[in-house]
């Protein structure tokens, strides 16, 4: 199945190359997922590859967050993520102004050299897209910025104004890969979708096979429900992970992603 036919305006519309290769990963696996890799070990984050990768199509991480971290045990996990057709998406969340968030991309992590795509937050204006960009090609790479649009936990502050006052700036500017939205609430999921248009990708949390609420305040929806509503990639953590078997779960929520995708694809009304 040709990417650019089954994705249609998404990707006719988008010209960040990092978006086309997530399209194209999507396709080759047939699964919109993306695993939250909440692990605080190396041992861990490679089983998970090992139980899960050929079920999802990207691994999002949280880098600072592993205990036992050094820069050969990253580089040797970051490419076996690769050789398991997997992008590596580091969970950073970017805040600062761009130069700041230049020097960022490198520093210890070097998150540049390694992360196919990031987080931020727009609160310090588009320069951080361009900053984060710049580190990129610093390392003569390409990357994606995924700017935090809504959240799925109680009480965040992404209020529908500065939602669109984010959409309004990103779905402009050449450097961003799409959007994180509310993968919890199809409602607001489709009033993001149409005011980000049809080109630029959303991504969305907040979704589990088994629907309601869930630990600190994390609130949960159907995954079929999100994909249909216009997300193009559900973030799955515990709902993975924490099952008996990862693999069959992962799986499940591979199918569930597809299959809905498709119905979304084929329908004349597709978001």
């Amino acid at each position: 199945m040709q990417a650019e036919v089954v994705w249609g305006d998404r990707w006719s519309e988008n010209s960040l190359t990092m978006a086309h290769t997530y399209m194209e990963v999507a396709c080759r696996k047939k699964s919109l997922v993306c695993l939250a890799a909440d692990r605080s070990t190396m041992a861990e984050l490679n089983q998970l590859i090992d139980e899960v990768g050929p079920h999802i199509a990207a691994l999002k991480t949280h880098v600072d967050l592993v205990d036992d971290w050094s820069a050969e045990a990253w580089t040797a996990f970051c490419s076996k993520a690769n050789s398991a057709d997997l992008l590596v998406f580091e969970d950073r969340k970017f805040a600062d102004i761009g130069g700041i968030s230049r020097k960022q991309m490198s520093g210890i992590y070097d998150i540049r050299s390694w992360a196919d795509l990031v987080t931020a937050h727009l609160i310090s204006g588009p320069d951080i897209v361009d900053g984060l960009q710049a580190g990129w090609n610093d390392v003569g790479r390409q990357g994606g910025v995924l700017l935090l649009a809504q959240m799925s936990s109680r009480g965040n502050l992404l209020v529908p104004d500065y939602t669109g006052k984010v959409v309004s700036v990103g779905k402009n500017h050449a450097g961003v890969f799409g959007f994180i939205g509310n993968g919890s609430r199809p409602e607001e999921l489709k009033v993001l979708r149409k005011a980000v248009g049809p080109g630029k990708l959303i991504w969305t949390p907040g979704v589990n096979l088994a629907v309601g609420d869930g630990e600190m305040g994390q609130r949960y929806g159907s995954p079929r429900e999100a994909i249909l509503a216009g997300s193009d990639c559900i973030i799955v953590g515990s709902g993975i992970h924490k099952a008996q078997n990862p693999s069959h779960k992962a799986q499940a929520y591979a199918d569930a992603s597809w299959s809905a995708f498709v119905e979304r694809s084929q329908s004349r009304n597709a978001v």
